[in-house]
């Protein structure tokens, strides 16, 4: 309770309207803040007659203790949701590689291990992953990544593409890539550097075109005509089978980089993970 207190005083920078949010008296709440800060051996807040200020410790904990309390709420609501006897599988995974790969491959887990929740996060790089407590992450990388075991998936083939209302056919020559609107992706900074360099070709002028956090938003800006985006094939077959998006350019890059399933080691022989991976490898042979 005293955590609730703090968090809901720190949020209004009050006591009484905490009090009135928790359903208490002011002085209850008060008392319970001063407890865990006897309990703390710090201050949290500087009190003055113009009201609460946190202290920096104060504004650290605050940070903290937001994310305890959100991960009790989330513990709460799925024990509320799927019983006692179902275990959770935590699992990192970027946001497009989630939607166009993940999603599909594990269709049908739910059924056929009802006793398995999954909760997926969807983190951008594999640094934020690193630092979240993950039972499987998706990663694209070399395979290396410490106290982590790594299952190769597929490698990574970009492709130049855009839409057929900027160019209806394939480049004659790189040169008419100084032309266009480059679409950049903040995951993969050098991709394009990469891209010409691997051809042997300099590009005369900087790049200009908008950056994006995710491949998703790179191919919904190619798909409206905001430019030539550099996206890994196998995320793009359904539009470019369609005709919403076409290469500009036929060749593809590899970097020998590739996407891996990931797990920490000493949980290889955890049920609920090794179910998940073998799912998982299962799907990919089919």
């Amino acid at each position: 309770m005293s955590l609730r207190c703090f968090e809901a005083s720190a949020r209004f920078l009050s006591f009484t309207k905490a009090a009135q949010v928790l359903h208490m008296t002011q002085s209850a709440v008060s008392k319970q803040v001063a407890h865990l800060e006897d309990s703390l051996n710090t201050n949290l807040f500087e009190r003055s007659l113009k009201g609460l200020n946190l202290t920096p410790s104060g504004q650290l904990f605050l940070t903290e203790t937001q994310q305890i309390l959100n991960q009790i709420e989330i513990s709460v609501l799925n024990m509320l949701a799927h019983g006692s006897d179902v275990e959770t599988v935590n699992i990192a995974v970027h946001p497009t590689l989630c939607a166009r790969w993940l999603i599909q491959i594990l269709k049908g887990f739910g059924q056929s291990f009802p006793h398995i929740h999954l909760d997926i996060q969807e983190q951008i790089n594999s640094s934020e992953i690193e630092n979240h407590q993950t039972d499987i992450a998706f990663l694209y990388g070399d395979g290396v990544w410490r106290d982590m075991t790594s299952i190769k998936l597929f490698e990574e083939h970009c492709v130049a593409v855009c839409s057929p209302d900027i160019t209806p056919d394939s480049f004659n020559g790189l040169e008419e890539f100084e032309y266009h609107t480059l679409i950049q992706s903040r995951s993969r900074p050098r991709a394009w550097d990469e891209y010409f360099q691997m051809q042997s070709f300099i590009k005369e002028h900087p790049f200009i075109g908008p950056r994006f956090d995710t491949f998703y938003s790179c191919i919904n800006a190619a798909i409206t005509g905001c430019g030539i985006a550099l996206i890994p094939k196998f995320l793009i077959e359904k539009e470019l089978a369609s005709g919403e998006l076409i290469l500009a350019w036929p060749y593809e890059m590899n970097n020998n980089k590739a996407y891996y399933m990931t797990y920490p080691t000493s949980m290889e022989k955890t049920p609920k993970v090794a179910t998940t991976v073998q799912w998982i490898q299962t799907r990919l042979r089919h």
